[in-house]
């Protein structure tokens, strides 16, 4: 991790700058100059880059209602509305999930510029001539890596794109060489037959930018990208075997995220530095595959990016509303992050509605306040319902329970819910055995723990509250800030004994049961 020089100014920055007429600071520049947020974003109101406030504002509204962490609205290369929904802050990193696989798109993008890559009709198998590679056959060694950008390579791959069982990630990641044994996999399609969403595809190119760069794509990243954007905070997690991960598990600030919709906006130029190949950041001029989505028969894909040509639209989209969004006839870049489905077709067109004139709009201060009010209101967060602590609690509270070998890994747990400091002590196997300590608000409230340094998610913050369902039943919403993950613990105790169920949200439940130690 990367701790940005500028991470105090922007975490001092005040929401209501974001509404302030800046005369002069706006437009010094001239105004068919772009500005480049390089060292930081300048900031302006919707109307003085003709958007409606009060269109930003019911977005803004929108978000708190379904449960967005961040929403950033960026208007000819000025911040026009920021949104921070508590618990989220803006200082702290956000992982984008799949909106990786649009950075490792654009990574591949540059080694061809730097002549690195000679075409992107290249074969995918010269890359690893080192391999003993299963299932070879005419159809596997015609993969290109413009089949592996498209997602039509043609691997045999269940991921639950159409509804079926999502099989092999799980079966990928379980293994300890995610490159080997994406390569080993049987061919169902010829490449460039059919569109299918694969998570192996883009960590096929993370591992051919490590062979044609000598470095791990993080590492050319950071010469490449992010250190031209002025990017220098972020989190990017790899795959056993040391290769950076392509299919997800980049974490970065929302400002950043919103540096690389810039990019891409001013057709990959970056300060004056063609920093892509050109035509490569032109999406909508893409050739585009068909994604035969069902919701949206126009739906299609280029490059690892999601295409809405008839909308005028592009965008890099991760699980839950991930999304970095470049409206290139608009000038205009949306983020958001959230914590559960973004309706894209739905923001897609909120946004668009907003811009209505290329020039300033006359200032309206009412619709200005409602979006102020709007920002403030998501920043503030809203205690939930808290029942009365019945007298078990004092009883339970720093008793240790003990569990067998479970699918959890859960090896012992120690509620503290009576004493100033309310916390959950639990330990895991990682394999090997970590102690955690997280604290709990017991008043409606979430309490926020230290970042978590080990284990599936490094660096995230996990952010607890609790509450007595009954006189037995005591339940946890958990939130991991900064991912996007929600998590319900459900403790059931019965004299010594505790019935433990782990919920996470849209995943299976497990359970285990446990018992007082020394009984």
């Amino acid at each position: 991790m990367r701790v940005g020089k500028g991470f105090l100014l922007r975490a001092a920055l005040s929401l209501c700058a974001l509404l302030a007429v800046h005369p002069g600071s706006a437009r010094a520049q001239g105004a068919d100059q772009p500005v480049w947020p390089t060292k930081e974003w300048l900031t302006s109101t919707p109307e003085e880059e003709g958007m409606d406030s009060a269109a930003l504002a019911k977005l803004v509204a929108y978000g708190a209602g379904h449960d967005f962490d961040s929403l950033l609205v960026v208007r000819h290369g000025r911040i026009v509305a920021e949104a921070y929904y508590a618990p989220y802050t803006g200082n702290l990193q956000h992982e984008i999930f799949s909106s990786t696989k649009a950075v490792i798109a654009t990574l591949i993008g540059i080694t061809l510029k730097d002549g690195l890559l000679d075409r992107l009709d290249h074969p995918m198998l010269d890359f690893f001539p080192d391999r003993q590679v299963a299932n070879v056959d005419d159809r596997k060694k015609a993969i290109t890596v413009q089949n592996l950008l498209d997602m039509t390579s043609g691997f045999d791959w269940k991921q639950g794109f159409q509804g079926e069982p999502e099989i092999t990630p799980h079966e990928m990641y379980r293994s300890g060489n995610w490159t080997q044994f994406i390569l080993d996999r049987p061919m169902a399609h010829a490449p460039g037959e059919l569109f299918y969403y694969n998570n192996g595809n883009p960590d096929l190119v993370s591992a051919i930018i490590t062979r044609l760069t000598g470095k791990l794509a993080e590492d050319y990243a950071r010469e490449k990208l992010f250190e031209p954007l002025g990017i220098v905070d972020w989190h990017w997690q790899r795959e056993p075997e040391g290769i950076t991960t392509g299919d997800g598990m980049l974490a970065l600030l929302p400002r950043d995220m919103a540096k690389f919709g810039y990019l891409y906006l001013h057709h990959g130029q970056w300060e004056g530095k063609q920093l892509l190949p050109p035509g490569w950041a032109d999406v909508l001029s893409h050739t585009l595959v068909n994604m035969h989505e069902s919701r949206d028969p126009n739906q299609s894909y280029s490059n690892f990016m999601w295409v809405y040509p008839d909308k005028r639209a592009f965008q890099a989209n991760g699980l839950n509303g991930q999304l970095i969004t470049v409206f290139p006839d608009l000038d205009v870049v949306a983020v958001t992050t959230a914590r559960e489905y973004v309706n894209r077709t739905n923001l897609i067109d909120t946004v668009a509605a907003a811009a209505k004139s290329d020039a300033a709009l006359p200032p309206n201060p009412d619709a200005a306040e409602a979006l102020a009010n709007a920002i403030k209101d998501a920043a503030v967060e809203k205690a939930t319902a808290v029942g009365p602590t019945p007298e078990l609690a004092s009883a339970i509270s720093g008793k240790t329970y003990q569990f067998p070998s479970n699918d959890i890994g859960l090896k012992s747990l120690t509620l503290y819910l009576t004493g100033p400091d309310p916390h959950l002590e639990y330990e895991l196997s990682l394999p090997n055995s970590a102690r955690f300590d997280a604290p709990i608000g017991l008043d409606g409230h979430f309490r926020k723990g230290l970042p978590t340094l080990i284990g599936v998610n490094p660096g995230h913050i996990p952010a607890l509250k609790g509450n007595w369902q009954d006189g037995q039943t005591f339940e946890i919403d958990s939130e991991d800030i900064g991912q996007g993950r929600k998590i319900k613990y459900r403790f059931s105790f019965d004299g010594t004994k505790l019935h433990f169920r782990l919920a996470p949200e849209h995943e299976p439940e497990m359970s285990v049961d446990g018992e007082q130690a020394g009984n």
